[in-house]
């Protein structure tokens, strides 16, 4: 009577909680606020496949070493003839022999250690040291590149909105990417792909940009443009502008990226805060530049160009552009969630509309139905008031799964509508082993009390030994697989575990119950 006891109150535990948990699915808003998700292929959404390219991160890495080079031997007061990136991947370095090679070769040591040299070549008496990135850290830049580009993605899609995307790397370089019940893809695409590389630089005053234009570029400076789009005419004006390449300040040193709303022509502008190094650095560049333009540039496109009136102190600044309030907001997004570290681009792309996903819901849900009604008609023809048993612990075994799914906030594919079926099946037959013996220790003559007893100690290890073994692949399935994969593991692991708890504590602590209780003499079986 005791373990009876104890074994309803688990029970009652455990209904109550899979009811709780499965009411917000069909009254979204009460506690606990959880409800079954439905993956891409149930509710419609956006499927990704982008590729980083990583290669990028290493010339970047070159082109930052390149300009840390060219300030410290000017610091230094070391003569040279040029510092180049060559070979897209490679620092050439020209010094003129002599003590210049020598003081070089100790800056060399001291400050750029992980840089290895090429090859030395001498010309002219000019010496040119070529310098490039060994392998393995070339290799872990990329690697690196390629995280920092995943968790810069999953910074700017949470702060979209998306509910439960399943953003994960897939092989070495490419991420994929699910957005289930996305309905604006393009804007998805554009906030998810943008580099969002800001960078401030000043622009070149001394050269003529029409002179630049036709072919006339300084080496130090290049041709950027700002694009207008006149909202009536929906015409769009490219002004060039004759930038200088050095960058004098990046998107790096933000802490901040706010939309607000000019107060003199009520437009919405983009204000940004740095921290203190990059108030420091920003401070300095405008005390420097007084009545000189600075540009303000996004992934090479220019926001605008304003005269620096006075030093700005602070760390705070506003981009404008006439924007969209919708535009300043991706805008923000892109900044706050920090810049890629390599661009990206998009392999593969699908789209699933919704009403293909309510077709596949309730195609789903009718095949369940179906499948389950046939499975209950056969248990309760064959096995009569115990198969009466068997089908309520069957229907409380999909209440449990679908109060984990909403527990555990896993995600409900179509895949997973069929380890749900699958569960149905499974759930019942250890119900059959369990009867079948029953039936046998009967024939021998034992009362129904013993039989029960016997029958379910003889089936339970059997039980145990095909459920755990499913559910051993179930986890492998969930671990390495992907996407559909994954979905169906998920339902199968809750349908193993709920089955074994409906099959040999549910079942048993009914025929318990009317044996020990009620003093019932017979067993419908």
């Amino acid at each position: 009577m005791k373990n009876l006891s104890w074994r309803l109150i688990v029970i009652a535990a455990v209904i109550v909680a899979a009811v709780i948990y499965v009411i917000p699915t069909f009254q979204p808003g009460v506690w606990p606020h959880k409800k079954i998700n439905l993956g891409l292929d149930l509710q419609g959404g956006m499927h990704l496949v982008l590729e980083v390219d990583a290669d990028k991160a290493v010339e970047n890495t070159i082109e930052r070493v390149g300009h840390e080079m060219r300030d410290l031997l000017k610091k230094e007061r070391v003569r040279t003839l040029g510092v180049e990136r060559v070979e897209t991947v490679k620092l050439a370095v020209k010094v003129a022999e002599g003590d210049d090679v020598k003081r070089f070769d100790e800056l060399l040591d001291k400050e750029f250690r992980d840089l290895r040299v090429a090859r030395r070549t001498v010309k002219d008496g000019v010496m040119t040291i070529v310098l490039d990135i060994p392998d393995k850290e070339a290799d872990h830049i990329r690697k690196l590149a390629v995280d920092q580009a995943l968790e810069t993605i999953r910074n700017r899609i949470d702060q979209f909105g998306v509910s439960e995307p399943d953003i994960r790397i897939q092989g070495e370089r490419r991420i994929l990417i699910q957005l289930p019940g996305i309905k604006d893809t393009q804007r998805a695409k554009e906030l998810i792909g943008k580099t969002a590389l800001l960078e401030f630089k000043l622009l070149d005053e001394e050269h003529d940009v029409n002179a630049a234009l036709n072919g006339n570029v300084p080496a130090s400076s290049e041709i950027l443009y700002e694009t207008k789009e006149d909202r009536t005419t929906r015409r769009v004006q490219k002004i060039p502008f004759l930038i200088k390449k050095r960058t004098s300040l990046t998107g790096a040193y933000l802490t901040d990226a706010r939309v607000q709303i000019d107060s003199q022509y009520n437009e919405p502008y983009v204000s940004i805060t740095f921290d203190k190094k990059g108030a420091r650095l920003f401070e300095r560049i405008t005390a420097e530049n007084i009545k000189k333009r600075l540009a303000i540039v996004l992934d090479n496109n220019v926001y605008s160009a304003p005269v620096i009136q006075d030093k700005i102190a602070g760390g705070e600044a506003r981009i404008t552009g006439n924007f969209t309030t919708e535009e300043a907001r991706d805008l923000a997004i892109v900044l706050r969630a920090g810049a890629l570290p390599a661009p990206v681009q998009i392999l593969e792309e699908r789209t699933v509309g919704p009403s293909l996903g309510t077709d596949s819901i309730q195609m789903g849900l009718l095949s369940m139905c179906v499948g389950g009604i046939l499975v209950i008609l056969f248990m309760v023809i064959y096995y009569k008031g115990s198969g009466v048993v068997a089908d309520f612990a069957l229907i409380l075994n999909i209440l449990l799964i679908a109060g984990g799914l909403a527990g555990f906030g896993a995600t409900l594919t179509l895949p997973g509508i069929a380890g749900i079926i699958l569960t149905i099946g499974m759930a019942v037959d250890a119900n059959v082993l369990i009867f079948e013996r029953i039936r046998e220790e009967m024939t021998l003559g034992k009362t129904p009390r013993a039989a029960v007893d016997a029958g379910y100690e003889r089936a339970t290890l059997t039980i145990l030994d095909a459920n755990v073994t499913t559910l051993i692949a179930a986890l492998v399935l969930f671990q390495f697989g992907t996407g559909p994969v994954k979905g169906f593991a998920v339902t199968l692991s809750l349908g193993v575990v709920a089955s074994l708890f409906t099959a040999l504590v549910l079942t048993r602590a009914i025929f318990d119950y009317y044996l020990v209780n009620r003093k019932v003499r017979t067993i419908s079986i």
